[in-house]
């Protein structure tokens, strides 16, 4: 019995598991999710395993975890979901003030200090960040960020509405679930760097943690 209530310990899921980030992708492979728990995120897509689950299916709207004793159906947190692009990208062309244009490119952050504040924000992030794909032809080549949360993260690193991110630590950013992939390479990084176009122009930002 000991060893039974054992197992049920360790194989449950935390009581505040909530998934509070999906981006599907047309290849169910590629879809991920943002999953929070005591005050730690995790990024996962299919088969991984996280918070005493696997992950066994990605949807608009959920993610469903396979444990040892059934399936568990993880809803989207209230309030995650981005608005329309449409309704956000009135204000894309209007984010570059001269403020903007002359503010640093290179910023220096306590690391720990961003680690707690990108788990008291991704929700915010998430629903209030819309990106759209900035194609050359059949091929993207960017994402236009047409609406950015200001005082988050984001804007502190130096980032503003309707920039176009074309690459993270020289990673070409071909879509959101690539950007989104690309959160576990970037957690022991030292150095963050982002290239975008900014009024047609590249610019480069860069953020050293400490």
């Amino acid at each position: 019995m000991l060893a039974l209530a054992l197992v049920a310990v360790i194989s449950a899921l935390p009581s505040d598991l909530t998934a509070v980030g999906i981006v599907v992708s047309p290849r169910p492979e590629s879809s991920v999710a943002i999953l929070r728990a005591g005050g730690r995120s995790r990024v996962v897509g299919l088969g991984d395993s996280a918070f005493g689950g696997k992950v066994a299916l990605i949807t608009p709207v959920s993610v469903v975890l396979e444990l040892d004793d059934g399936r568990r159906e993880l809803r989207l947190a209230a309030g995650t979901v981005p608005p329309p692009a449409a309704a956000a990208a009135t204000t894309a062309h209007d984010a570059a003030s001269s403020e903007d244009r002359d503010a640093p490119a290179s910023r220096e952050m306590e690391r720990q200090a961003v680690e707690r504040r990108l788990g008291e924000e991704i929700p915010r992030i998430l629903a209030e960040t819309t990106i759209l794909p900035v194609t050359n032809g059949a091929q993207t080549v960017g994402v236009a960020l047409t609406r950015v949360p200001e005082g988050s993260l984001l804007t502190e690193a130096g980032l503003r509405a309707g920039d176009v991110l074309t690459h993270v630590n020289d990673v070409a950013i071909d879509g959101l679930p690539t950007l989104i992939a690309l959160w576990p390479r970037l957690q022991g990084a030292s150095t963050l760097r982002a290239q975008v176009l900014r009024d047609g122009r590249p610019v480069s930002l860069t953020v050293t943690l400490r």
